[in-house]
């Protein structure tokens, strides 16, 4: 096991630590992250105005009226409704920044591409489908290449230089003029090319042969247990996996829980939305306490382990892991590289994603509607994600304690081999 495990270091770790940081991965993970408010904003105020408590229902309605579901409304319209154009901003500035570029300019350059390349309403207005999820992949693309095409043009000394004394933002606005215009001009004969002469829309397009077979490939119960599975994998060896695989994991599931959201929004039933995997049912069903469900690994450790030390790391540990941060006990115990720890670690995310999938599919737990913020303690996340239901409290219940189970013989051997270490050192003294 030891010559597998540091082959898998020397062959297979320095390619996922490229990946992990390559630049264009890390600007679409950074961009997810910046908009996550706007994402946690609109699913609270969808589920304020769906939470299945009728006396709550009754006591708005009678305090502000029939119409006090509208605040709600209009947030959505300013989160979700324009989830694509948020995104091509925050990766688009993301992905200049890195590369020394006015990031503010090159964002903004890569919003008008993205208009460019959408199509109107026929009151000549923004079509507000392409803007939503629905458009996600064509965001992430025209954030990416007009990023890049205006980082090009920018080192090529193509600016218009005011004269001293002229305000900062001026000469810095001149100074992109020639680089934006061309870049705008490419987008433009690009809209040209598809609308008027091919007759279909460059977003059509890519969402009928990207996007729609990609999320529905990636929402297959396979497809989800690779991905846990290759998370686990590599924090077992000291590369972040949730950093790592992040992009995927956002670009795969946000379009589904927005579509899920949408819908209940719509006053659609949990239980009716259509998208099982979405981002909160991995943060809320298997990465309770951290990647590997790490308040299992608690639980189990506080039944079985007697080492002090152990002990004492698992009180320390614990706070965090009820906020889904599990790097003290993932370093600390340590998890990475130990052989013993290895098979309950990438077994029981892959257990708890097939309950939690097979409870939603068969209806005993609804779908999850609402995006809450990944640190959400158990319990509450799993009440709040399905749109206020029990079942999904009572589900993190039933997946940490099957996880504390599988947990539970591994760490009995741990805790004898740390004893008999022990003992084996306190021999040594003696005789020596």
């Amino acid at each position: 096991m030891q010559n597998v495990f540091k082959a898998f270091e020397n062959k297979f770790l320095p390619v996922a630590g490229r990946i992990g940081s390559q630049r264009h991965l890390v600007a679409i993970r950074d961009g997810f992250a910046a908009i996550l408010p706007l994402i946690i904003i609109g699913s609270l105020a969808v589920l304020i105005n769906n939470l299945p408590i009728e006396p709550f229902q009754n006591f708005m309605v009678n305090i502000f009226g029939e119409g006090w579901k509208d605040l709600g409304g209009y947030i959505w319209n300013g989160t979700f409704a324009i989830i694509s154009l948020v995104v091509a901003i925050g990766v688009s500035y993301s992905l200049a920044r890195s590369y020394n570029v006015d990031a503010l300019a090159a964002a903004l350059v890569s919003v008008a591409s993205l208009i460019i390349i959408s199509p109107m309403t026929e009151d000549g207005g923004i079509s507000l489908q392409w803007m939503s999820a629905a458009g996600l992949f064509v965001s992430l693309l025209v954030a990416i290449v007009a990023t890049e095409i205006f980082r090009r043009l920018s080192q090529l000394n193509l600016a218009i230089k005011m004269p001293d004394g002229v305000p900062e933002a001026v000469s810095r606005s001149f100074a992109s003029l020639i680089p934006a215009m061309i870049v705008l001009f490419i987008f433009g004969l690009l809209q040209v090319l598809f609308i008027d002469v091919i007759g279909v829309s460059l977003q059509d397009l890519i969402y009928k042969a990207i996007q729609a077979p990609f999320q529905n490939a990636a929402g297959t119960l396979p497809a989800v247990l690779g991905i846990e599975f290759t998370k686990s994998f590599l924090w077992f060896f000291g590369l972040h996996g949730s950093n790592i695989l992040e992009p995927v994991i956002e670009a795969a599931y946000l379009p589904g829980l927005l579509e899920n959201t949408k819908l209940f929004e719509q006053g659609v039933s949990a239980h009716d939305v259509p998208y099982i995997i979405t981002k909160p049912f991995l943060d809320v069903f298997v990465a309770m306490g951290g990647t590997g469900t790490g308040i299992s690994l608690l639980i189990a450790l506080f039944i079985t382990v007697k080492a002090k030390q152990v002990r004492s790391l698992g009180k320390m540990s614990a706070p965090a892991a009820l906020f889904n941060i599990n790097e003290p006990i993932i370093f600390g115990l340590p998890i990475v590289l130990n052989p013993m720890l290895f098979i309950p670690f990438i077994l029981v995310p892959l257990v708890n994603v097939t309950i939690a999938y097979f409870a939603t599919s068969i209806g005993l737990v609804p779908k999850t509607v609402v995006m809450v913020p990944w640190t959400t303690p158990p319990i509450i996340g799993g009440y709040l994600a399905t749109g206020g239901s029990i079942a999904g409290s009572i589900l993190q219940i039933v997946n940490l304690t099957v996880g504390a189970l599988l947990y539970l013989p591994f760490l009995k051997v741990l805790d004898r081999s740390m004893a008999r270490n022990v003992t084996n050192a306190s021999t040594s003294k003696k005789v020596g």
